[in-house]
């Protein structure tokens, strides 16, 4: 059964929503308006999936949305009144996984939290690769620093460098990049 966090600002539908949730099998957990610490309450109630019902997203709701895919990712559905694609397209951004305009209808909640989930773990490996990319990059440019103050300090060219920071990783068992800062340090401390 999945947890729903619902937050809610528009007092009007709160009761519609949450029937709607309840009646399509899904345990839901309330916390005030946008008044509320979200970030706070998803870190306290661990949610499957944040929803949200608001009129119109304005900037505190997107700063809500940063701060909780910043601390705790989490899948989030926007339900909202508001039409303009410029304010979709600052959803999607802040991480909104799902952007509904007006229209709650019970039997449309379960694909579209099976849409905002699908859309949020696509979202979290990409960022992942990414993540592991951007590691990747800097590891080489470590290497390649390391492999500069070789040849430098031992007068080689960039393959006897390379070689000579391969046989060493190799005899100590230890990753090409673990040896390249250790190269870095030891520049740095002999200045």
């Amino acid at each position: 059964m999945l947890r729903i966090l619902l937050i809610d600002d528009t007092a009007r539908k709160l009761g519609r929503l949450r029937a709607a949730l309840t009646g399509a099998g899904f345990e839901v957990m309330e916390a005030g308006g946008m008044t509320v610490d979200l970030p706070a309450e998803v870190e306290r109630l661990r949610p499957d999936v944040i929803l949200i019902d608001t009129d119109s997203p304005g900037r505190d709701v997107m700063e809500q949305v940063i701060l909780v895919n910043r601390d705790r990712p989490s899948p989030i559905v926007l339900f909202t009144d508001e039409h303009d694609p410029a304010v979709m397209r600052q959803a999607i951004r802040a991480g909104v996984s799902a952007y509904i305009v007006e229209g709650i209808q019970g039997q449309r909640l379960q694909p579209i939290l099976d849409v905002a989930m699908a859309r949020f773990e696509s979202d979290q490996a990409l960022r992942a690769e990414l993540n592991a990319r951007d590691l990747q990059l800097a590891e080489r440019k470590r290497v390649e620093q390391a492999k500069g103050l070789l040849m430098k300090l031992k007068n080689i060219d960039e393959a006897a460098a390379y070689s000579l920071m391969r046989r060493q990783a190799m005899s100590r068992q230890q990753k090409l990049i673990q040896v390249a800062e250790q190269i870095i340090a030891m520049s740095e401390m002999l200045g």
